[in-house]
């Protein structure tokens, strides 16, 4: 099949701009919301902002200030974010750093599946295409619309939490599961999860998470052995929305983030879908499904993105507490001052793991190199839970201070009640208007539902809690380093005895 021709106004050849990229979202996709199809994503009230958002993303590859830090021409000739292409020295990871800090700086580190997150894949496709035999130019095609454009895909790796205690086979009800095999391509039924950012999306990537693969059976589950790539206007592709905080945000001054930064995430349905080969990359093939994950380079990679989110909106919540902290007068606290410090630690720690894995990388497909698959491990550990940790330190320094507030800034537009607000809702050297603002910003990040699915996103938007240090250590038993840390013990075993030190260089008196 040819490379889908764009809609007028829509160029190739180059990275979309900002009014690209929001014409290219009204293709048809089926997207639900309180029981209506949502036909235009970039003018409803539950996506918009959240568009307009990603939107500047595209619009900044085209400023004079940014693209140089942002694009580059890579080896295909396409002209693309520096993320978007295969890294061959630690100097195109470090350039690949920058590219993605310029973008999370736009969203404070409050948008975490951008485009450039499934670039963490993507880019893997032009590092060694044929990787995918018998369907090596699949990926390359794929490789090179990614990038010209620079597409934002969504993926959807996790089945839904349905019948676990069973053999994969045996929920073929509600895992995502071949059902027709033709001449021109794959007919698809099942559901996935979680596909966060979806709506706003050009394309959907379908695979397996490591745990899911490792629950793969040979001989009984080829059926569910899959990797494919679904666009947004696919027939029999449904997504289903969950609440949109954006939706429910008064106003910018009341929830300055659920308003803009909300990644709607959803629940990914195909009923007979129709998949053409040219999109499928793994058909039917177990052992190349259970190994992708970590051979293709896309988890070293997606946790070098990670790591830099992390590390910005980590700096971000820095900041927003030190001046919490300013407003009532308790920055000088020895016990506050301990606590900020231990966030600042963490930006340090995210930073130098971001360091290490640029500087240090790893060979990967073709002649292209990926951060070091230990530090992606260790990052991908250490920044999930960091999430739950700030947010204890928030609620320990700053007590009830963000519960003491207004019920809407339309309060302080009341002549009646702005000088009471102006005299007791003042903070520290701060008048009341700036204090109410502040602290509407401190309980968006911390305490309101948007806040509270950012908790739950940071913690499993990587994997289950177990499945983050299983990985962790099959990995290093794969690489032989367990038994290099078991070997440094010997070691130390075999330097003693029962009739005391092996080497005279130790004295005993025994």
């Amino acid at each position: 099949m040819a490379v889908e021709q764009p809609r007028a106004g829509v160029t190739t050849g180059r990275p979309m701009t900002g009014s690209e990229y929001l014409e290219s979202l009204r293709d048809g996709r089926r997207v639900y919301f309180r029981g209506e199809w949502v036909r235009d994503v970039t003018t409803h009230p539950a996506f918009r902002n959240a568009a307009r958002s990603i939107a500047r993303l595209y619009d900044a590859l085209h400023d004079p200030r940014f693209k140089d830090i942002l694009t580059k021409v890579d080896r295909y000739g396409n002209l693309t974010h520096k993320f978007f292409a295969p890294a061959y020295s630690a100097q195109d990871l470090l350039e690949a750093r920058d590219a993605i800090a310029l973008w999370q700086r736009l969203n404070y580190g409050w948008m975490g599946r951008t485009p450039e997150y499934k670039a963490s894949f993507m880019a893997t496709l032009g590092a060694d295409p044929d990787y995918y035999k018998p369907f090596g130019d699949n990926a390359r095609r794929w490789y090179n619309e990614a990038a010209s454009r620079v597409l934002f895909l969504n993926h959807v790796i996790v089945d839904p939490p349905v019948d676990r205690h069973r053999p994969i086979h045996e929920v073929r009800d509600v895992y995502v599961h071949v059902v027709k095999e033709t001449d021109g391509g794959i007919y698809v039924s099942g559901a996935k999860q979680v596909a966060t950012a979806s709506a706003l999306t050009h394309a959907t990537f379908v695979a397996a998470n490591s745990g899911s693969a490792a629950r793969l059976q040979e001989g009984k589950d080829e059926d569910f052995a899959l990797v494919f790539i679904a666009r947004m206007n696919t027939p029999g592709q449904v997504l289903i929305s969950r609440a949109s905080y954006e939706l429910k945000a008064e106003s910018p001054f009341d929830y300055p983030l659920s308003s803009r930064f909300d990644e709607n995430d959803a629940i990914l349905v195909f009923d007979n879908a129709f998949i053409p080969w040219e999109d499928v990359l793994i058909y039917r093939d177990v052992q190349k499904l259970k190994a992708f994950y970590a051979d293709s380079g896309f988890f070293n990679r997606f946790n070098f993105q990670a790591t830099i989110r992390m590390a910005i909106k980590t700096e971000f919540m820095a900041g927003l507490l030190l001046k919490g902290l300013e407003c009532n007068g308790t920055v000088d606290f020895r016990g506050n001052q301990v606590l900020a410090g231990e966030i600042v630690a963490m930006r340090h720690l995210f930073w130098a793991l971001v360091a290490a894995m640029a500087h240090d990388p790893e060979p990967s497909l073709g002649d292209s190199v990926v951060p070091r698959l230990e530090y992606a491990a260790a990052a991908r550990v250490y920044t999930n839970f960091a999430w739950d940790r700030i947010r204890q330190i928030f609620e320990r320094v700053l007590g009830g201070s963000p519960i003491l507030n207004v019920s809407s800034y339309k309060d302080l537009r009341d002549p009646d009640l702005r000088p009471i607000l102006d005299r007791y809702l003042r903070g520290t050297g701060m008048p009341a208007k700036e204090r109410i603002k502040l602290f509407k910003l401190v309980w968006d990040a911390v305490y309101s539902e948007f806040a509270g699915r950012h908790g739950l996103y940071e913690l499993n938007y990587a994997g289950n809690h177990e499945q983050k240090y299983l990985d962790t250590l099959n990995w290093a038993r794969a690489r032989q380093l367990t038994d290099q840390f078991k070997e440094l013990v010997d070691q130390c075993l075999a330097d003693y005895d029962l009739d005391g030190w092996k080497d005279p260089a130790w004295a005993w008196d025994g």
